[in-house]
């Protein structure tokens, strides 16, 4: 990396003892330094007249250096200007003025975790900005970010009186405690919640506390990219399982793994939502201490049709679940705070590993968050982006079904903040994704979600971020664009 001025005559180590000479190894590490990118080009050296003092060499030596430099073509001096570099550390060349390759870094020996994520199809990045109808988002602008800004800057005015201590704040656990009980269902004391910088970290850290490399883990196909790349990551075989009309499969007869995950309240993607018999078949299958089940409620917050189903979490009573959160998708996604209930007797080790691995949370937006629950700011604004989501639902199913009926079936989730259009006719949805893409609506392909071969394409929309106004150029732009 290049370096400030100041730094430069601390990168430079003379030896008066040296044979060579002041000036020939002056100029030699200077020629390293600008070879090696540190001197970068277009960066101006210091004057002869600062150099030497900073280096407490005679003008003179500094000047040979700077004019055998600028001969050999790394410097362009002139009298009463500071030289300045004019290649870059990639283009150098020897004293006679040939270019000299630069030698091409080896490839590092990763460990096979990092190796196992650099197999990963996840994270998805996307090269567009954030524009309709990109899926995972909810309405930044309807957040009341002036309520809390109040709450941050009180938390900000106390820190100076909090006391130092435990990294799960407990002002928030135990609010947090009493909205998941009354809320989702889950039954879980303060203690148990851990809040970590996001639910992607809670998934990380179940990895690292409960698989051992070749262990089997089932998780859901189509399903959550960034669980499997966790999961695999720790060495552990990763099965994908096909869905249903309520989600995840149970295979009567099939030997349950090590761990499951699962989205029961809105199956990601499709927005499928599982039974309260599913759920209770899964719990009898899984294995008191030897199977584990991780339940991601990533947007239970927002069910739209009939009464949601409790958290899975809530119906095992012995300690098999953990459940995992986040409030990117109630409030906003910039927040970067989610949580993980955690069994009773995970807790310890679990609070053990957050800390070796260093997943901890800011104390200040903890207790800020905790404040903006406890006052009903948190719920205030749940029921009223739930009603505001569930109108922007009903809102893109009717313009998709009057406008692309022929080419897309849509189905409609009974809740959460994005849809599953799936493409008729055999067509392709890669294709299709990278189309309506350059016309300016970015979607996700369904294919992409698949472990292996994938079997359905379709389309994955976001509806909860985009006013109507939006909604209805985006379905015209696809309109145009089949």
């Amino acid at each position: 990396m290049p370096v400030s001025e100041g730094l430069i005559a601390g990168l430079i180590d003379l030896n008066r003892a040296d044979d060579e000479g002041l000036a020939a190894q002056l100029t030699g590490q200077l020629r390293r330094l600008i070879a090696s990118g540190r001197l970068g080009k277009g960066r101006a050296l210091p004057s002869s007249r600062q150099l030497a003092g900073d280096l407490g060499v005679s003008r003179n030596t500094v000047t040979y250096a700077f004019e055998q430099l600028a001969a050999e073509g790394y410097l362009a001096a002139s009298h009463g200007r500071r030289p300045v570099v004019i290649v870059d550390g990639a283009e150098r060349i020897d004293a006679a003025g040939a270019a000299i390759s630069r030698p091409r870094a080896p490839k590092p020996r990763l460990s096979p975790w990092a190796s196992k994520l650099q197999q990963a199809d996840w994270p998805m990045s996307y090269q567009a900005p954030l524009k309709p109808l990109r899926p995972g988002h909810g309405d930044a602008r309807e957040f009341p970010n002036d309520i809390w800004g109040r709450c941050l800057r009180r938390s900000a005015v106390g820190a100076a009186r909090r006391e130092l201590g435990p990294v799960n704040r407990p002002r928030l656990r135990e609010a947090l405690a009493h909205y998941l009980a009354t809320s989702r269902g889950v039954r879980a004391g303060a203690d148990q919640i851990l809040i970590l910088p996001s639910a992607q970290a809670a998934l990380t850290l179940i990895a690292a506390a409960v698989i051992t490399p070749g262990d089997e883990v089932w998780v859901e196909n189509p399903g959550y990219p960034g669980a499997a790349a966790a999961f695999r990551a720790s060495g552990a075989r990763v099965t994908g399982i096909g869905l249903d009309e309520q989600g995840m499969q149970r295979i009567a007869g099939q030997a349950t793994p090590t761990l499951i995950f699962m989205t029961p309240s809105h199956q990601h993607p499709t927005g499928r939502l599982m039974s309260l018999a599913r759920r209770t078949e899964f719990l009898r299958a899984s294995r008191p201490g030897k199977t584990w089940i991780v339940e991601d409620d990533y947007d239970g917050e927002f069910h739209y049709d009939s009464r949601p189903v409790p958290a899975l979490q809530g119906l095992d009573a012995h300690g098999r679940v953990f459940y995992v959160g986040t409030f990117s998708k109630a409030m906003t996604s910039d927040i970067r705070l989610g949580y993980l209930v955690a069994p009773p007797a995970m807790v310890s080790t679990l609070e053990i590993a957050q800390r070796h691995i260093g997943l901890i949370a800011s104390s200040h937006i903890q207790e800020a968050l905790a404040e903006f629950i406890a006052d009903g700011h948190f719920l205030a604004h749940l029921r009223r982006v739930r009603r505001l989501y569930h109108a922007r639902r009903d809102y893109l199913v009717a313009g998709l079904e009057r406008h692309l009926g022929e080419v897309l079936t849509v189905e409609v989730p009974s809740g959460g903040i994005q849809l599953v259009a799936r493409l008729k006719r055999g067509r392709t949805d890669q294709a299709a994704v990278k189309r309506l893409g350059e016309a300016g609506v970015v979607t996700r392909a369904l294919s992409s979600l698949a472990l292996g071969k994938p079997r359905d394409h379709g389309l994955l929309l976001g509806f909860a971020a985009w006013r109507e106004s939006e909604i209805s150029a985006a379905v015209r732009t696809m309109a145009s664009c089949f």
